[in-house]
């Protein structure tokens, strides 16, 4: 069967996961429309920024003139665009309700109106809240503990309400992401693993029996890619868990630990601290194995590998400081509103 080639605005395409999507995007045929801030500098998409097929919109998802502007001639929308985990969006919660919540419906409908006929939204698995002890899947009731992750659900109600014949809509609730981006996050846990064991020499462990789902960046993005050709009927309306294995906090500590070791010749040590922080989740992505046949192909070592390579080739500047690789530390250096 031909591949289905669209023009695709991708929200916050010039974030972490967008990044390495749009590349992606292009490299398989579509036409891409990237809307975003570009908070961590306007070079992130430099490898492709004269692309033919390219349309680089710097701009706020909260001014419908401009998210008017970014929807024509697209005909996919996957919106990635959010003030992104519970820590950065606490920091502003006016800011982070005003773009993740408020903003939702008008891009929803604006987007209805420009013709659009595929919606894919990226949710968050934190929608499910603390569930000890049991498969987390799709089925499960929700129970978002924060802000963040409670606007993320109204936003998964507010796109199955606009749902309508020829509007076809599919929401994702990613593991966290991780792995080697151009716009690099050096605050999520793999990561920031990874930095502390490459820069420091050691990793520290905020508890550690927690349970906390991952996906390598690639995956996530091959995810965005291959929703794109699913058929209508199969997607419509469906929600999908996206992760790798589950490990726990040690385990991963672990892992980065070891593969860090192994690549530079030396011991990382390990220090292990009390943490607040409950939250353990064992998320289930049997549905889409099943349902369209996805499963991750790189493990959470192959991301670890992927940064240790980026550290050795001199690509961060600064890592353990920097804000550009740190959204609270960004947020307050520029003072968003």
């Amino acid at each position: 069967m031909s591949k289905k080639l669209w023009h695709v605005l991708v929200t916050g395409g010039a974030g972490y996961v967008g990044a390495v999507l749009v590349p992606k995007l292009l490299a398989e045929g579509h036409a891409v429309t990237v809307l975003d801030l570009y908070l961590y500098g306007d070079e992130v998409l430099a490898a492709v920024k004269d692309h033919p097929r390219l349309t680089e919109i710097k701009g706020d998802l909260r001014d419908a003139a401009t998210v008017a502007r970014a929807l024509q001639g697209c005909d996919a929308v996957i919106h990635l665009a959010c003030i992104s985990n519970d820590p950065s969006f606490e920091l502003n919660p006016t800011l982070g309700k005003s773009i993740n919540l408020d903003a939702f419906r008008p891009l929803v409908r604006a987007a209805k109106a420009a013709g659009v006929k595929r919606f894919v939204y990226a949710s968050s698995s934190s929608v499910y809240g603390i569930k000890e002890g049991v498969e987390v899947t799709e089925d499960l009731p929700l129970d978002p503990l924060t802000d963040y992750s409670r606007f993320k659900a109204d936003c998964e109600r507010i796109l199955d309400a606009e749902r309508a014949p020829g509007f076809v809509t599919l929401t994702v609730r990613p593991a966290t992401v991780c792995g080697y981006s151009p716009r690099q996050r050096l605050d999520v846990i793999v990561n920031i693993l990874t930095n502390h064991a490459v820069n420091v020499g050691k990793v520290k462990v905020m508890g550690g029996d927690q349970l906390r789902p991952n996906i390598h960046i690639d995956d996530m993005c091959r995810f965005y890619l291959e929703s794109l050709q699913w058929e209508d009927a199969a997607i419509d309306g469906r929600i999908y868990n996206v992760g790798e294995k589950n490990h726990s906090v040690n385990e991963l500590a672990a892992m980065t630990r070891a593969t860090v070791a192994r690549a530079l010749g030396r011991e990382v040590g390990l220090e292990v601290v009390p943490t607040n922080d409950p939250r353990s989740y064992h998320v289930s992505s049997e549905r889409i194995l099943k349902e369209q046949g996805f499963a991750p192909r790189r493990s959470i070592q192959n991301a670890v590998e992927d940064l240790v390579a980026a550290f050795q080739a001199g690509m961060f500047s600064d890592p353990l400081n920097n804000p550009l690789y740190f959204n609270i530390k960004r947020m307050q250096e520029i003072h968003l509103i």
